[in-house]
């Protein structure tokens, strides 16, 4: 199979300092998120889904919140665990 099609159409690559600069903006990213939620002051999170039931949630479980994120960044992926 010839390189250029295992990739899909609109993929893209990145190699050295970009590469570590969006891996660790992704994990900053999903650090940010989660934080406030923890600790004895930790704050709840309202989240709204965009699927077709619109539902909302309350919650200040970092579980909860992360399994209801849609990640594209690979080392935000790792941290998540998706």
């Amino acid at each position: 199979m010839p390189i250029d099609k295992i990739f899909k159409d609109d993929a893209s690559e990145e190699k050295g300092e970009r590469a570590r600069m969006a891996s660790f903006i992704g994990a900053m990213a999903v650090a940010d998120l989660v934080k406030s939620t923890l600790g004895p002051k930790g704050m709840d999170k309202i989240l709204q889904s965009t699927g077709r039931g619109h539902s909302v949630t309350v919650t200040n479980d970092g579980a909860t919140i992360l399994k209801s994120l849609h990640i594209d960044n690979p080392a935000a992926k790792v941290l998540v665990g998706k």
